[in-house]
């Protein structure tokens, strides 16, 4: 009987990813533009020209967490104003998009009071409906200015090889850059495309979005620009001050705009939007005798990830759960993912059991990570049971997908669970 619960599941699972993918394929795309100014940014410019503290918060994925165009934006604001104390709040992890970034929002970003947030999370949202990325943009959004109405925002675009650059070659944003858009005119939010420029020389000629090794050396020969090794991550030389460029050329623009004071938060866009997204640490939940919370002054990986998450708790043997019920209409874990780790048992109400692996091919390290428990119901009482599986997933297999091989046996045993926090739209009860 399980194993038709998980088929029907799976099918499910299948038609809601197909109806997602007509959703933004019927979308329809923005005019691609580097700059669009809206009511500018007029808070923080008052404040660098004044020469007080300024303090900039970069929201976003793993293009935010190079160590490119976000230092070297900082750097340009700090060599502009040099009588202000420009800092950052360095809000990126990679490989997460704005359905986490509005969870994490309050814990990484707003309790360090930002007076500008740039949010960068257009290439990550790529496989996310465009409806989904408005309900987590604009709560976001909708969060920081009832923080504090006078932080300013401007959302940021990049690209990847592929869909998104023949879009822009075309003229036109992707459809999660459209989607964001839409908000963006709605609240009045700058936004920049970092990316316009790189697909100009791309088109001409001058420059090769992906390359490595003898075919970069021979195309840097042949005085042409390399952007990335896999046309996703700009390289710092190039690809990142083509970003960095972009973003001046921008702010150039943007720094005559709007007239300080508040931003109006005014009704929503979106009723259903995120903005009472919240993140809760386990402790809130019924958890049993096996968890333990991660000490971050003894255990690495609760050091490694205290400056992103409250606490890292863990258990590693089969049959500990989690439960709790809550009030709401979304749910999602905050987790970490690595070799060790297994798979869970997901139990909602009375729908039917599922499995959620918490291993994939990139587990050769552990990353912080995130998964939907469930993201369509009611706005009514829930039930929840989270149970760790006793069966590892077939590691080998799932490595094999990225030619990668378990290098140490030991290293890759266990079924271990390491949670962040609960994640919800609604209320813990």
């Amino acid at each position: 009987m399980r194993k038709l619960f998980v088929l029907l599941f799976v099918l499910l699972g299948m038609f809601i990813s197909a109806a997602a993918a007509d959703s933004a394929k019927s979308y329809p795309l923005r005019k691609a533009v580097e700059c669009r100014s809206r009511k500018g940014l007029p808070n923080v410019f008052s404040k660098l020209q004044q020469g007080r503290e300024v303090r900039i918060a970069y929201l976003g994925g793993s293009i935010t967490a190079q160590k490119g165009w976000r230092p070297m934006t900082l750097n340009w604001f700090q060599q502009q104003y040099p009588q202000a104390k420009v800092s950052e709040i360095n809000a990126a992890i990679g490989g997460t998009g704005s359905n986490l970034g509005v969870f994490r929002l309050e814990h990484n970003v707003l309790r360090h009071r930002p007076d500008l947030l740039f949010v960068e999370f257009a290439v990550n949202d790529g496989a996310t409906p465009p409806k989904r990325i408005q309900q987590a943009m604009e709560g976001i959004l909708r969060q920081t200015w009832k923080a504090d109405a006078m932080t300013d925002i401007c959302y940021i675009y990049t690209l990847k090889a592929g869909g998104i650059l023949e879009e822009l070659q075309n003229g036109k944003f992707s459809y999660s850059a459209s989607a964001m858009e839409e908000l963006a005119d709605y609240y009045g939010i700058p936004s920049i495309h970092m990316g316009l420029e790189v697909a100009r020389l791309e088109t001409e000629g001058k420059l090769l979005i992906k390359a490595d090794g003898t075919e970069a050396e021979q195309a840097m020969a042949a005085g042409k620009i390399i952007f990335s090794k896999d046309g996703v991550h700009p390289n710092v030389k190039y690809g990142h001050k083509l970003y960095l460029e972009a973003v001046i050329r921008a702010m150039n623009r943007i720094k005559t705009k709007g007239t300080y004071g508040p931003h109006k938060v005014g009704k929503p866009l979106l009723d259903d939007n995120w903005e009472s997204a919240k993140m809760l640490p386990l402790d809130r939940a019924q958890i049993s005798s096996g968890w333990r919370k991660l000490d971050p002054s003894k255990d690495r990986l609760a050091k490694l990830f205290q400056e992103k998450v409250p606490s890292i708790w863990c258990a590693d043997k089969p049959g500990e759960t989690i439960s709790f019920r809550f009030k709401g209409r979304v749910l999602k874990i905050y987790d970490v993912l690595g070799p060790d780790c297994g798979q869970i048992i997901v139990k909602v109400d009375d729908r039917p059991v599922r499995i959620r692996r918490r291993f994939d091919a990139y587990c050769t390290y552990h990353r912080l990570n995130s998964f939907t428990v469930v993201d369509d119901l009611t706005d009514s009482i829930h039930k929840v049971e989270l149970e760790i599986h006793p069966e590892q997933p077939d590691k080998a297999k799932i490595l094999a997908k990225r030619n990668l091989k378990i290098d140490d046996p030991a290293r890759f045993d266990g079924v271990t669970w390491y949670v962040g926090g609960i994640l919800l739209v609604g209320e813990l009860l």
